[in-house]
């Protein structure tokens, strides 16, 4: 096996950020557009007491819409985030030193992607959360050493503001697919014991979902696959008490070309190797639920889903009068 040993670690005060704490966009209202209903949809759940979920990667946090994100957790429309291993790590990066983000090009010419010393810190919080409590999760013990931390930019960590509002954020890690598995200080039995800790965290709210929303941002494989195998779950279970998990709400928001949402693709299509569509848009809400697809950036798509929860919002103060 390669000895890590021989990796020569690097300051991150030497490398060049493509994102700094300057690219997190202002709460500004803006046009809510297409994204009017499934704001319908998140209040109708909350109304219910229905979970929210947000699936998402990590170019929604390079996107800057953490304000935004943050202030919906704290309004109560968000009841659980699920995220991969790279959201973890500009999250953590942002609140740590005011930028992320690293040039791969530039970087893996000569060896130095993704070998940061402060980034391997997440490596020995993991280690040590797992030491301590083998029930932990992933996204809680990084929540929580932000939260209570002496992190400078806290104020902007998707993570620390779900782990002060108690928030599930649960992380679902592939191995090797984060620059921290690169660090010799990665421990794989204590990753993968948080992270599936987060999975079994996040079924237990996906038994809820029953009159709810599942929203996928930008995520084309970690999203539907956690979700196909989290429902199958969950229903599995809740069929052994006569219970139904078939009506709910899918939103999924890429830059993809969709014709129809409604139409499965041929195999010798493109689209059909798509996992969002086939498996959050059509195969899950088969049994009676509703989805809906918006192609936009996240740059305007969260703000306008947050532009609409606030109208809404206010609409219905203005009824209650």
């Amino acid at each position: 096996m390669f000895d890590r040993r021989r990796l020569q670690l690097l300051p991150l005060s030497g490398r060049v950020h493509d994102m700094s704490s300057d690219s997190i966009m202002p709460l500004t209202p803006c046009g809510s557009g297409r994204l009017i209903e499934a704001a319908r949809d998140i209040i109708s759940a909350r109304q219910k007491s229905s979970p929210v979920i947000l699936m998402m990667g990590a170019h929604v946090i390079r996107s800057g819409v953490q304000r935004y994100l943050i202030d919906m957790m704290e309004n109560g429309y968000i009841s659980c985030i699920a995220v991969n291993g790279a959201c973890v790590i500009h999250d953590y990066e942002l609140a740590l030193i005011g930028a992320t983000t690293e040039s791969v090009s530039l970087y893996i010419m000569d060896g130095r992607f993704g070998l940061w010393k402060e980034t391997g810190q997440i490596n020995d919080i993991i280690n040590r959360s797992y030491e301590e409590d083998k029930t932990t999760g992933l996204g809680e013990a990084i929540g929580r050493a932000i939260c209570e931390g002496g992190f400078p930019h806290k104020d902007i960590s998707l993570l620390a503001a779900a782990y002060r509002l108690k928030i599930p954020v649960t992380v679902h890690v592939g191995i090797g697919y984060d620059i921290i598995h690169e660090h010799p200080n990665c421990d794989g039995a204590a990753t993968g014991a948080l992270s599936y800790n987060d999975f079994l965290r996040f079924v237990s709210v996906v038994e809820g979902l029953q009159g709810g929303v599942l929203m996928s941002f930008g995520s084309a494989v970690m999203a539907p696959e956690v979700f196909l195998k989290a429902l199958s779950m969950a229903r599995n279970a809740a069929s052994r008490d006569n219970l139904s998990i078939d009506t709910f709400t899918t939103v999924v928001c890429d830059l993809h070309d969709i014709a129809d949402i409604a139409v499965e693709p041929p195999k010798d299509c493109a689209a059909y190797y798509y996992r969002p569509l086939k498996t959050l848009l059509q195969r899950t809400v088969a049994g009676g639920g509703k989805s809906c697809y918006i192609k936009a950036s996240h740059k305007e798509a969260i703000p306008a889903l947050w532009s609409a929860l606030r109208e809404l919002k206010n609409e219905l103060r203005s009824a209650d009068i």
